[in-house]
């Protein structure tokens, strides 16, 4: 989803213009990265942490020449999810597993249900059956020149 789809699902909600919703949206975002510069951490009610963390100098390998690299310590934003928003991901989840599970034995049915409504075939697959009988030690003729196939 992007902003502009979240910007017209909040203003069809709410009633406000586009405009107006993006401007809000927009600030919400600002203000939650400006507390991230100043302060390092914003806390969000039923929604989560956003963090920043500091990683620590390593030093790396080139995977194209295998040199080794030092990469210098950076900042990066972590985030956690609360405790609602893990809940209602592990519902989404569970219901998915349910799903394809359901979907798997319905699978399963059919083909039970095909393999068992399917008669057996009753006619051997032989020469004798095609009505075309070979004599014993001879070999088979392939029209007027065998060996022409082109």
């Amino acid at each position: 989803m992007t902003k502009k789809e979240i910007v017209k699902t909040i203003s069809e909600e709410i009633g406000l213009t586009q405009l107006k919703t993006k401007e809000i949206v927009q600030k919400t975002f600002d203000a939650i990265v400006e507390t991230l510069v100043e302060e390092g951490r914003i806390e969000l009610r039923n929604f989560g942490v956003f963090e920043v963390k500091k990683r620590a100098a390593r030093k790396a390998r080139n995977p194209r020449t295998g040199d080794r690299v030092d990469v210098p310590e950076k900042f990066v934003v972590t985030f956690k999810p609360g405790k609602e928003m893990e809940e209602r991901v592990k519902r989404m989840e569970e219901e998915a597993a349910a799903k394809a599970a359901a979907e798997q034995a319905q699978a399963s049915a059919a083909a039970a249900d095909e393999s068992s409504s399917t008669p057996p075939a009753t006619q051997p697959h032989s020469t004798e059956a095609l009505g075309t009988q070979q004599q014993p030690g001879t070999q088979p003729s392939f029209g007027s020149n065998p060996g022409n196939f082109g």
